[in-house]
């Protein structure tokens, strides 16, 4: 998980990844196990329906989806151990360097074990004996993992320590990075694994500290004297086109482990540089979006670009989306990895809205630190709903906010030099997926104190306010929201479901209002507490929009979250 500070711990508490594996062994000429068959069982929720001119309001956050829902092509859950109770069908395949080439020219170990990150693991002989699916690392960098001939052959310093006491050899070098190369040959090409139909996908490069791949060794290197940017960059101009030429038609499978705006020591010349490795042709993945409002709003590599507005815009175009590739992220620090907070639920949500926001379709999760016995609804929503496609999402949706991204709020750089280009910054107005709130004439969108969150995880993260408010004393009496054409068109002339999520205070209902007409009035009880309630829409009648409207004389509104639902598949 990059981060700063923050010392990274795999799961629960680091457990040790193997226990009794299966014995055996299959190699390069072995026929392969066929993978498990793909988990298409419904949402664990029943889908909560309404029937044509009435509403039905629960309390809290309603997650279900309708029982035609599965999950996406390309998908899923994974971790250091797979739980089929909880859906995580992807175990972690760990391996180091020195484990598996602890000679010069001998040929790849497949009997050694080996250990990183106080981790202990077995051969590959052995982890490759479970059936199951896998995706790998292969821990590089660090002293320990690294073959002791690397440095008499290449005549390399480490540097560090990084924050768990760990030096690092120096990856960028080109006699370190060759050789590393022809080890990932020799594995994943020679040994037949990348094309092995277990394996979803594999981190690279292999460093720095939990093989990920952070500037903190790299700024130490510079430190020193012993890197420039100039040396850096021409080792990163073909370090990723490498990889991918290596693994050729199995390319998608490899996922950069970096991310846009480096904390790193080169300024402006390495802000963009995850976006090179994705252009490249590989994958991606952040490690971060447990602290949902940090760092992420503009991240080139998913594309994902702050508007003028505030809201967040992604490009769907590139081919990292495109379905092949693995758009990764890890949420299982919540009261883990260093961090504490007294409302999980509230983290674990807006964790996993930001990841969707960035379309990823692979989730890093440990089920106790990840909450999924204490949150089940909401996980099975994020489960079927990651890695969709607007053509194949059962919902689109957006969550009402304002939160201030603190990344932006110092550092600027040339990207919002102009104050135009971000009238509010550093906040940031709303997580949107395939349904945007408009601020028009009547509709402006007020930001409210009702549902406030300050530094949740760390201070970082800074203010978050959850719901905006309609403001009848200026005019604003509702809410636009815009659905994406591509979601209307594949929902067609079937029913839509409409959930809004609002704070049951004051007087008087609201309605939602399409081109096709207007829904039940939703009525208020005044319970003091948040509550969901559902309608079904007359139809967009084309307009691929509609209004959220109070009733003449209603108190103001606020609303957190509104999700649009196909009924039928």
């Amino acid at each position: 998980m990059s981060r700063r500070r923050v010392p990274r711990r795999i799961g629960a508490a680091a457990v040790v990844l193997i226990g009794v594996l299966m014995a055996g062994c299959t190699s390069a000429a072995d026929p392969r196990p066929t993978p498990p068959p793909v988990d298409t069982s419904g949402p664990r929720a029943a889908f909560v329906d309404a029937p044509a001119g009435a509403s039905v309001v629960i309390d809290g956050d309603d997650w279900s989806l309708p029982p035609w829902v599965r999950p996406a092509a390309n998908s899923g859950f994974f971790s250091e151990e797979a739980s089929e109770e909880h859906r995580v069908l992807v175990r972690s395949v760990d391996l180091t360097w020195r484990q598996l080439q602890p000679r010069r020219d001998a040929a790849i170990d497949r009997a050694a074990s080996g250990s990183a990150q106080q981790l202990e693991f077995a051969s590959l002989h052995d982890q490759l004996a479970d059936p199951g699916a896998f995706w790998m690392r292969l821990f590089a960098s660090g002293a320990d993992w690294a073959p002791e001939w690397i440095v008499d052959e290449c005549g390399v310093s480490t540097y560090g320590p990084d924050y768990d006491g760990m030096e690092h050899l120096p990856i960028w070098d080109e006699c370190v990075w060759g050789h590393l190369l022809d080890t990932y040959r020799r594995v994943f090409v020679d040994e037949g694994l990348a094309a092995d139909p277990r394996l979803r996908f594999v981190y690279v490069p292999g460093a720095f500290t939990w093989a990920e791949f952070d500037y903190d060794i790299v700024s130490a290197a510079v430190e020193t004297g012993d890197l420039d940017e100039e040396a850096y960059l021409a080792w990163y101009s073909h370090a990723w086109t490498d990889l991918v030429e290596l693994f050729g038609d199995q390319a998608h499978k490899l996922v950069f482990t970096g991310e846009d705006y480096p904390f790193g020591p080169f300024g402006a010349a390495d802000d963009l540089l995850a976006r090179d490795a994705v252009d490249a042709g590989m994958g991606i993945r952040t490690g971060i979006t447990e602290l949902a409002n940090f760092h992420l709003s503009e991240a080139p590599a998913y594309g994902s670009a702050i508007q003028p507005d505030g809201h967040l815009v992604v490009d769907e175009s590139l081919p990292v989306h495109s379905g092949r590739f693995v758009v990764a992220t890890e949420n299982e620090c919540y009261t883990d990895c260093g961090y504490e907070t007294d409302e999980p639920y509230y983290a674990v949500r807006q964790s996993n809205l930001k990841a969707l926001q960035l379309r990823t379709n692979w989730i890093y999760v440990v089920p106790g630190p990840s909450y999924f016995d204490e949150y089940p609804e909401h996980w099975d929503w994020v489960r079927l709903s990651q890695g969709q496609r607007p053509e194949t999402s059962a919902d689109a949706w957006a969550a009402f906010r304002d939160a201030e991204d603190t990344y932006w709020r110092d550092e600027a750089g040339e990207r919002f030099a102009d104050p135009a280009a971000w009238v509010d910054r550093p906040w940031v107005r709303n997580l949107e997926r395939w349904l945007v709130q408009r601020d028009e004439p009547g509709s402006v969108a007020h930001r409210t104190e009702v549902d406030a969150h300050v530094e949740t995880l760390e201070p970082d993260n800074g203010t978050a306010f959850e719901g905006l408010s309609t403001a009848v004393a200026e005019g604003d009496t509702g809410f636009v929201l815009e659905v994406d054409e591509r979601f209307a068109a594949a929902a067609g002339d079937r029913r839509l479901v409409a959930k809004v999520t609002f704070l049951d205070t004051g007087r008087g209902g609201f309605s939602l209002d399409t081109a096709s007409g207007g829904s039940p009035v939703i009525e208020r009880a005044n319970t003091g507490g948040w509550r969901t309630a559902t309608v079904t829409l007359p139809g967009l009648g084309g307009t691929a929009r509609f209004r959220i409207a109070l009733e003449q004389g209603a108190d103001d509104l606020v609303i957190r979250f509104v999700r649009l639902v196909r009924a039928e598949g």
